[in-house]
């Protein structure tokens, strides 16, 4: 019977494992293609703007056309992490979200490609037997040519995976010394209550936010408390 340390997290057996997440590694998410049907029907249930829903008046504006609901975006981000990702990983649960950006529209027919890129990693001290990794991930409009023309989502936030299972007889995962640890705060409750301090927002030597939000942009893409 698999044990739920060696489960993946979509239930079945694990394959990668925290030592397997290394900084550095860059793991390909696939590519996604929005589907304008499935993209209306989620803002309609969930961010209804007008930008998002009604054909005649995006049509009609600066934006020339219905443009997806940020929060769409991000769960197709969500959803190739799931596939490609999660689903071989021993993934457990996860302190939140630092940072979440829309940097440009997504509109019905797009195809994005996703990845995560591996910024940082380091074993629990709190929860013995799990680590901690920092993750960035991002998607990337391609042009007809298939090559990356615009960044559209950059996300980074952290997962909690399990080490790897020692064999019989050996020390239980997490035992061995963890080396050079400074213990998130976050880990302590998995619904983020107690999330660690965030890194600092990168430099912009404008004085401004780097990234572009619907609550900055000339284009509304989702972004803010009204999605």
């Amino acid at each position: 019977m698999t044990t739920p340390a060696a489960r993946s997290g979509t239930g079945t057996p694990a394959e990668l494992f925290f030592e397997d997440l290394v900084p550095g590694l860059t793991v390909d998410l696939g590519v996604v293609t929005v589907n304008g049907d499935e993209m209306v029907a989620f803002a309609r249930r969930f961010d209804p703007q007008w930008y998002h829903v009604d054909q005649e008046l995006a049509a009609a504006s600066r934006h020339g056309g219905v443009i997806a609901s940020g929060f769409y975006t991000v769960s197709l981000f969500m959803r190739a992490y799931v596939d490609h990702l999660l689903s071989r990983a021993a993934a457990d649960a996860s302190p939140g979200l630092e940072e979440l950006r829309w940097l440009a529209p997504v509109r019905a027919g797009d195809r994005l490609a996703v990845r995560v890129d591996v910024m940082g990693a380091r074993p629990s001290t709190a929860r013995p037997g799990l680590g901690t990794a920092t993750l960035t991930g991002t998607m990337l409009r391609l042009g007809p040519d298939g090559r990356p023309e615009q960044e559209v989502l950059r996300t980074r936030f952290r997962g909690w995976f399990a080490l790897r299972p020692t064999e019989p007889g050996s020390a239980e995962p997490g035992s061995a010394e963890p080396g050079p640890t400074e213990d998130d705060p976050a880990e302590a409750d998995p619904t983020g209550a107690d999330a660690a301090e965030p890194d600092p927002p990168e430099a912009d030597p404008n004085g401004a936010d780097q990234a572009e939000t619907s609550a900055t942009r000339a284009e509304p893409t989702g972004a803010g408390p009204t999605g």
